[in-house]
């Protein structure tokens, strides 16, 4: 794993006391279906990873960034303050 996925898993898991893997993550923030089962990580990828740790975090995973942007449109409409991979 890399310093940057750990340090993400870290800023994710925590809060949920959860303890989701960097492929479950990738997933999650690359599927609204998959998101659900990991809904608080996925928030906290979107609202509390810096935004340059979100996109190396994407492209080592190898996800589309059009999927990516799906799931952070569906977080941002619910969320009062912009996520920076959504619109």
């Amino acid at each position: 794993m890399t310093p940057s996925a750990s340090k993400i898993l870290g800023t994710v898991n925590a809060p949920y006391s959860a303890n989701v893997s960097a492929h479950e993550l990738a997933v999650g923030i690359s599927s609204i279906e998959a998101a659900g089962a990991v809904m608080g990580p996925v928030f906290s990828f979107f609202s509390e990873v810096a935004p340059d740790l979100q996109k190396a975090f994407v492209a080592e995973m190898g996800l589309s960034d059009q999927s990516v942007k799906l799931v952070a449109d569906h977080f941002q409409a619910s969320c009062p303050f912009p996520l920076a991979l959504a619109a």
